[in-house]
């Protein structure tokens, strides 16, 4: 695999972190970066770390570190259409696109193949997906993704529109679709992307300053990995999957979702529906949390890490 760029300056990943370029089946380049365990440690597996829309893998450098001490590796990617990966589809790259969510599975097959070519001791694979990354890393799993087991913290497994406001949001992105406008903005976003027009006072994302700062910081020193709202076709692609996925029985794969008491982004009732009938999975709402529970404030980030330690070890 081709070497890719790594700003390791903003990502702060464990020692020994390198980035590859590699190819979907339809062509699309697509960005991997992997970050290896720490030396010494009891090897414990590779994790495969799903992005949410509009993120990157040097958002998930810090994570890693994390990771990387709990003895495991972690392989994050691009996806198509965010990142370093190619962005095509609409004339703005700053609009985030996507025709089908079914153009994911081939970022997924691409990095399954690539976790055969790299370098790393013998051991199991795990799932650890976020937000729009838990959408694409459920249908996965319904796919045959071979991990042992599977996490997901604020799982894109409903779009949070008030419900009787979800008749409105499929007509407007059906209309959008259909009339040449499938490249405008979705409702409520902006071509920006969400750090720089939003003050750390009630976003969305963390009630932690710093990791927030650490964003803006990304954001600031390296705009081209940043990304604004969702094209109106993007909005009715993940309608589509997320009422698919609604309907199909949960995976047989050992799964934890993390909720966060405050999640606004994605919508908890789907989250917490489908976790009441995994039988093999379970829900840990985080009381104060945001969306980004990854990202949250030092003590959430040590429990987090603590349970997904737990589980992951559980399923060897």
């Amino acid at each position: 695999m081709e070497a890719a760029p790594l700003y390791q300056d903003v990502a702060f990943g464990p020692d020994g972190g390198r980035a590859f370029w590699l190819r979907a089946e339809d062509g699309t380049r697509l960005r991997l970066a992997h970050w290896p365990a720490h030396p010494g440690l009891d090897y414990r597996g590779m994790v495969l770390l799903f992005p949410g829309r509009s993120e990157y893998v040097e958002k998930y450098g810090t994570t890693a570190r994390e990771l990387a001490a709990m003895g495991h590796d972690t392989l994050v990617i691009d996806w198509r259409g965010q990142g370093l990966a190619d962005r095509k589809g609409c004339p703005d790259p700053m609009i985030g696109d996507v025709g089908d969510f079914a153009e994911f599975q081939q970022d997924v097959r691409a990095m399954r193949a690539a976790v055969d070519r790299l370098e790393r001791p013998a051991g199991p694979l795990y799932l650890l997906a976020h937000s729009m990354g838990g959408c694409i890393g459920l249908r996965a799993l319904h796919e045959g993704l071979d991990v042992h087991a599977a996490a997901f913290t604020g799982p894109m497994w409903g779009i949070p529109h008030a419900r009787r406001l979800r008749p409105f949001a499929w007509a407007s992105s059906w209309i959008a679709c259909h009339t040449g406008q499938a490249c405008r903005v979705a409702p409520g976003a902006t071509h920006e992307t969400y750090v720089d027009v939003q003050p750390f006072e009630d976003n969305e994302l963390t009630t932690d300053p710093d990791r927030y700062l650490l964003l803006q910081k990304q954001a600031e020193l390296h705009p081209d990995l940043v990304l604004g709202g969702p094209s109106m076709r993007w909005l009715l692609a993940a309608l589509r999957e997320t009422r698919a996925l609604r309907r199909l029985p949960a995976p047989r794969v050992p799964a934890l979702t993390f909720l966060g008491g405050n999640e606004r982004i994605v919508d908890p009732d789907d989250i917490r529906a489908l976790m009441a009938r995994w039988e093999n999975g379970r829900l840990e709402v985080i009381a104060g949390a945001e969306h980004e529970v990854l990202m949250e404030i030092p003590e959430t980030r040590v429990a987090v890490n603590a349970a997904l330690a737990g589980h992951f070890s559980a399923h060897r």
